[in-house]
């Protein structure tokens, strides 16, 4: 059986696009997801990626976001040049 994941690092670009997409502001959504605006605005600037699983979910539902449109997409480093 497969475990939650201690915490999920999260694209802040994704989560702001959406938000703005819905018509909210970042209180709003802040407050509906049970997080502070200043943490919210660090997620989206990308000064903070991780978020614990309570709050991620809650996220995700409050965007009606599934899990891949806001998960970071893994960083791969470029090949390297000869």
């Amino acid at each position: 059986m497969a475990q939650t994941p201690t915490t999920f690092e999260v694209d802040g670009t994704a989560i702001c696009t959406r938000r703005m997409n819905a018509g909210m502001d970042v209180q709003q959504l802040a407050d509906m997801v049970g997080i502070t605006d200043s943490y919210l605005r660090k997620l989206e600037r990308g000064d903070r990626t991780r978020m614990r699983p309570g709050p991620y979910q809650a996220l995700r539902a409050a965007l009606n976001a599934t899990e891949d449109e806001l998960i970071r997409a893994p960083h791969t480093d470029p090949p390297e040049r000869k």
